[in-house]
């Protein structure tokens, strides 16, 4: 990564301050120097949290933020519901932006989304944060530099320490859309070829109320890509050891592995047993740098004119990969995508 240009700071407004927005606030404000925080906006702000951090216009209207003339970009951490609305009114704004995921919920509205994204030039990065934690971004160096020859085989395992709440999976999109998206966004960024065939398994295995908002906590989806590799990732909502995020990319002239973040890595050798640390236990601590470096992308893509590293098209093609999976649940039968 290049130099950061931390002498031209980028002013940036933050739409939504509920865990993710909080997250992303505290650290732009107290580790990435580069930026300035000009204006919070949430209907529910929690204002004595937003003068302890001394940032100039508080608002609960996300418009006042859009308009703000002394903007440079803003970071959207709003219900997803909002986002499509919300990016078009930015871009034609003028600002750049910085969206968590998803872009929307539907196909039609992200294609009409990424439409007025395209024509006022926006520069337009999605929060697929993974890709930039420093295991898996060394993992997808090393396959596109031939370290394992041609990728055949990617096997990706994303589990979850506990359960999200019903009111939350009422309102999420789906485990495919909600939390798979993530490891769809990853194996095309490992791969370099689009997926063109997905055929997915699903079950309720551990919170039965699920049902009530036909959603799933388990599954297995088997993936094609269009250079003929295969593709595996499973899913659980509740792993009870901690937070388990593994990947495994096999090729024509050996292997990578990028394993679990541990809390330590003393391990303990006794005569009847051994132990050693579990994983870390939530996405919060798992992936902290990525969450940093991120920003640090987005901040050189605006510095420098550059392209986005993860576009509007990436988020596309996550969305019609996860589309293509509840279909495949549904139908129990592969899906092949255009």
């Amino acid at each position: 990564m290049s130099k950061l240009k931390t002498d031209k700071p980028c002013k940036i407004g933050i739409i939504g301050t509920g865990r993710i927005g909080k997250l992303h606030t505290e650290n732009i404000k107290y580790r990435l120097p580069q930026f300035e925080i000009v204006a919070l906006a949430d209907p529910n702000l929690n204002k004595e949290w937003a003068q302890s951090l001394n940032i100039p216009f508080l608002s609960q209207n996300a418009d006042e933020l859009i308009f703000h003339i002394d903007i440079d970009a803003l970071l959207i951490a709003s219900p997803s519901g909002l986002h499509c609305t919300q990016i078009k009114a930015a871009s034609k704004a003028g600002k750049a932006i910085f969206c968590e995921k998803p872009i929307g919920f539907t196909e039609e509205e992200i294609r009409s989304t990424l439409e007025v994204v395209e024509a006022n030039n926006t520069l337009l990065q999605l929060g697929f944060n993974r890709r930039f934690d420093p295991s898996f971004a060394t993992l997808q160096k090393r396959v596109r530099a031939g370290h394992i020859g041609n990728p055949q085989l990617i096997r990706v395992t994303s589990r979850d320490p506990v359960c999200p709440s019903n009111e939350y999976c009422a309102t999420s999109g789906g485990l495919f859309m909600d939390m798979s998206i993530h490891d769809f966004d990853m194996v095309r960024f490992l791969c370099a070829s689009e997926v063109v065939e997905v055929f997915a398994m699903g079950a309720l295995l551990i919170n039965p109320d699920f049902e009530a908002y036909k959603d799933i906590d388990t599954a297995v989806v088997q993936l094609r890509f269009a250079n003929g590799a295969l593709g595996v990732i499973d899913n659980s909502r509740q792993a009870v050891y901690g937070y388990d995020q593994r990947i495994e990319v096999f090729g024509s002239k050996g292997m990578l592995l990028a394993d679990n973040q541990i809390n330590h890595s003393v391990k303990e050798y006794l005569a009847k047993d051994s132990s050693f640390a579990n994983p870390l236990y939530f996405f919060l601590e798992r992936y902290e740098q990525a969450f940093l470096a991120e920003f640090e992308a987005f901040y050189e893509a605006w510095a420098n004119t550059e392209a986005s590293p993860v576009s509007g098209y990436d988020g596309l093609q996550a969305h019609l990969i996860a589309k293509a999976a509840q279909q495949s649940l549904q139908t129990n039968r592969p899906v092949s995508l255009g």
